[in-house]
């Protein structure tokens, strides 16, 4: 995940992070990192299968909905089982109470419906997911810059 007070891009390992370690500057890390909670932390219905060290995925909570983020060594943890049939548990679920289930791989992001995947390629922070409804049910996916948005 990006961090902002260290400059640290989405995608690349932080300087302070050693991988099976964890941070070396744990005491001292900035509040961005010592407010985060991944929803396995805080969710009592995510049980051991979710801990992000074994189901190579980081569960967090956005504006619209749910994004889950893959270890950029397992791009298609996501793909498996359990993970995959609850993953669209939460996207049917989410066509009927507004909320999007975005999949982050990499820099990728994926729109996951009940139905099919939407691959929305690389999203930048000043882009905005609009999503095309019959109803409730999602049927397109495309990418807005924010201003394309508000103007339009």
């Amino acid at each position: 995940m990006a961090i902002e007070a260290l400059a640290k891009p989405a995608g690349t390992w932080c300087a302070q992070c050693r991988p099976g370690r964890g941070c070396l500057n744990y005491a001292g890390r900035p509040d961005e990192c010592a407010s985060f909670s991944c929803l396995w932390l805080v969710n009592d219905l995510l049980d051991e299968r979710w801990k992000p060290s074994r189901s190579k995925l980081v569960l967090t909570t956005s504006e619209d909905g749910v994004e889950i983020r893959c270890d950029p060594g397992s791009p298609n943890a996501w793909h498996r089982e359990p993970y995959a049939s609850e993953i669209r548990a939460w996207a049917a679920e989410g066509e009927h109470n507004d909320m999007t289930v975005v999949v982050i791989v990499g820099r990728r992001m994926i729109l996951v419906t009940p139905e099919r995947e939407f691959d929305l390629g690389i999203v930048g922070p000043d882009e905005r997911i609009v999503r095309e409804l019959e109803g409730t049910k999602v049927v397109g996916a495309t990418v807005l810059r924010a201003g394309e948005l508000d103007a339009g």
